[in-house]
């Protein structure tokens, strides 16, 4: 429970763009199925734009197509990589290790909430070394936005009011705010600080060392 020392309960992590910077494998990934449904390949700063939201919506939007059938195929064609190499193509931003550690220290239960399949979500987690600084890692299938698994962890009692979600871009912050969560935006992913500040968070952090305010007596970042 959430004291005068640790003021959140609970802390949720997005995963890409939040602990890990996972543009050259998404990117990769991304033209591969494009390519292979005959569509031009774009250049990974271009599909900057597609990390964070669910991975259905990001080839409806860049194919503009709406049928189902050619979204799943899309995204089947995707993870063929992904599974493959593409979820090694990935950097760990280099001072999430210590600020994980940090708030471990403190007492504050953490996990990961990506809209990536579960099992990808974990084969980065573990590749990284960052199993031991999580209960547990929360993935979506296509369909399921992150409102909804962090209302299903609502449900279950695991996070509260009183818990927090960590993420860089827009989405993450709705999902905190559609289940009464303490929203916290960083910068050091893909999202824009209009959009993060557009969804009104408690923080907006420019370091991952700023994390540690998160343990901090509610008083000193109120």
């Amino acid at each position: 429970m959430p004291t005068s020392q640790n003021p959140h309960d609970f802390i949720l992590f997005d995963l890409d763009g939040t602990l890990s910077d996972p543009l050259e494998g998404i990117g990769n990934c991304l033209n591969y199925a494009l390519a292979h449904f005959g569509y031009p390949t774009k250049p990974l700063a271009e599909l900057a734009r597609y990390i964070g939201p669910p991975l259905d919506q990001s080839f409806i939007a860049e194919t503009g197509s709406s049928d189902s059938a050619h979204i799943h195929a899309l995204v089947a064609k995707y993870r063929e990589r992904y599974g493959d190499v593409g979820y090694a193509e990935n950097m760990l931003y280099p001072e999430i290790p210590a600020a994980l550690a940090a708030l471990q220290a403190a007492g504050i239960p953490m996990a990961v909430c990506t809209s990536k399949r579960g099992d990808f979500a974990e084969m980065i987690v573990q590749r990284f070394g960052l199993s031991d600084f999580f209960r547990f890692v929360n993935g979506a299938e296509i369909g399921t936005h992150k409102w909804q698994q962090i209302a299903a962890l609502r449900e279950q009692g695991i996070v509260t009011e009183r818990s927090a979600m960590v993420g860089d871009r827009g989405v993450d912050l709705i999902a905190a705010n559609r289940n009464g969560l303490t929203g916290v935006g960083v910068l050091w992913g893909y999202g824009s600080r209009a959009e993060l500040a557009a969804e009104q968070p408690r923080h907006i952090f420019e370091t991952p060392m700023q994390l540690l305010q998160l343990a901090a007596p509610e008083h000193l970042h109120a």
